[in-house]
């Protein structure tokens, strides 16, 4: 018999297709500053990917709250949470348009957003839209890839 209150061990793991996956997420950045490192000539584009990349992956997490506020909530509070959901987009934007002026601002906006995402993250755990495994997916995920791309930025300064 379970405690109603606690939630079965396999309720707070992600699911196996959630870890390959996410963590899979984390190979082009990876990819791309491994190119760099090894061919610098080819691999000033391979951080731009990188960066590019990341700056979707942002945009993607505004998407998914999306997704969870609309299946699970109505009136002021959706509003709200689709508010909330497009901030990502907004931020992976800005982060564009200063990529043309500094590669390393626009690597660290991209990464402020992804450390910043996982407040939302958390939220959405705590109003119970997001199942109760998403923080020991997202933390390692969010701050995996913040790294990845201020490393990015920062090679593609030299």
């Amino acid at each position: 018999m379970t405690d109603p209150i606690t939630p079965p061990v396999a309720a707070v793991r992600p699911p196996v297709a959630a870890l390959l996956l996410g963590y899979a997420g984390l190979l082009p950045p990876m990819v791309g500053i491994a190119i760099r490192v090894i061919d610098p000539a080819k691999g000033g584009m391979m951080l731009a990917l990188s960066l590019f990349y990341a700056a979707l992956i942002l945009s993607f997490l505004g998407g998914m709250w999306w997704g969870m506020a609309a299946a699970r909530v109505t009136g002021a509070a959706m509003t709200l949470w689709l508010a909330v959901a497009v901030v990502p987009t907004l931020v992976a934007l800005t982060a564009g348009a200063v990529l043309f002026a500094s590669v390393v601002s626009a690597a660290a906006i991209v990464a402020a957003g992804l450390l910043g995402s996982l407040l939302v993250d958390m939220a959405l755990v705590r109003a119970g839209h997001a199942p109760p495994w998403w923080m020991k997916l997202r933390v390692p995920l969010s701050v995996g890839l913040a790294a990845l791309t201020l490393l990015a930025g920062l090679l593609a300064q030299r």
